[in-house]
């Protein structure tokens, strides 16, 4: 079984506060570094690719650095979703496969100007495009300033942004559009049995604490296939909770009923 990436969320918690995220609601947690390496070791032969978080801001983690380059050190290509903030803690990393920068989280009641913010990011992005892939993630809604400062940086004329577009700027840089989405919820007004997703087929990550999850936007931790420290990867997928959701997916239904209140690939 080879899995095509693993989330690790580092940390749960966040510098910010946006009004579209769906909030921790767990006890605010960090892997230790010794922890990390455990989970490293444990998970690097299911996967050659990780991803850094799940929900919190992964730059908040004092041993951010330490974390890269053991993974990297172990064969793994590492990715980071960032909201951009604290950018400046991996300015000199080589070892970044992708960097994914939520731009849409900037808003000036953090105290922080938007050319500040947006100087203080594409300086790194011009110090790490070398060596690491970057995705400026923007909505399509409330991106007219930084597609400005974009343009008169780079030359470009990118006027119009529509969903689900990729636009390459130069090498190694893009903007990638989206539409503020739905966070799954047992609360939320969405729900539809029919449909599918790749949780369990190509993905699985595993919280702050441990928990394992089937897929990246189950922050609460609601199907709780079991814990990294106390169960085997492949104990975990011959458990026939997952085969049924497996099984489930590949023919467009949702057995779980959080998935059921998902609308992220419909």
């Amino acid at each position: 079984m080879h899995l095509k990436k693993i989330y690790i969320e580092i940390t749960n918690g966040c510098n910010l506060n946006c009004d579209f995220c769906i909030k921790n609601s767990r006890k605010i947690t960090s892997i230790s570094y010794d922890n990390y390496v455990y989970i490293i070791d444990k998970i690097k032969d299911y996967t050659k690719e990780i991803y850094l978080h799940v929900l919190g801001e992964p730059l908040m983690h004092k041993d951010i650095n330490k974390f890269i380059d053991y993974a990297y050190s172990k064969g793994l290509l590492v990715n980071l979703t960032t909201n951009g903030y604290l950018i400046n803690k991996i300015e000199n990393n080589k070892h970044i496969h992708r960097l994914n920068i939520s731009m849409h989280s900037f808003n000036p009641k953090y105290g922080v100007a938007t050319n500040e913010y947006l100087d203080n990011i594409f300086r790194v992005i011009d110090k790490l495009r070398d060596s690491t892939f970057i995705s400026l993630r923007l909505w399509v809604d409330n991106s007219l300033n930084i597609l400005d400062y974009i343009n008169k940086r780079y030359g470009s004329n990118v006027n119009e942004l529509k969903a689900n577009q990729k636009i390459i700027l130069m090498n190694n840089l893009i903007i990638d559009t989206f539409h503020e989405f739905l966070w799954p919820d047992l609360n939320n007004n969405y729900y539809n049995e029919l449909g599918t997703c790749k949780g369990l087929i190509d993905h699985i990550g595993i919280l702050s604490d441990g928990t394992i999850i089937p897929c990246c936007l189950d922050s609460k931790g609601i199907i709780n296939l079991g814990n990294i420290y106390e169960n085997e990867v492949d104990e975990i997928f011959n458990n026939e909770r997952v085969k049924s959701m497996i099984n489930g997916f590949k023919k467009r239904y949702k057995c779980e009923e959080l998935c059921r209140h998902c609308k992220f690939l419909d």
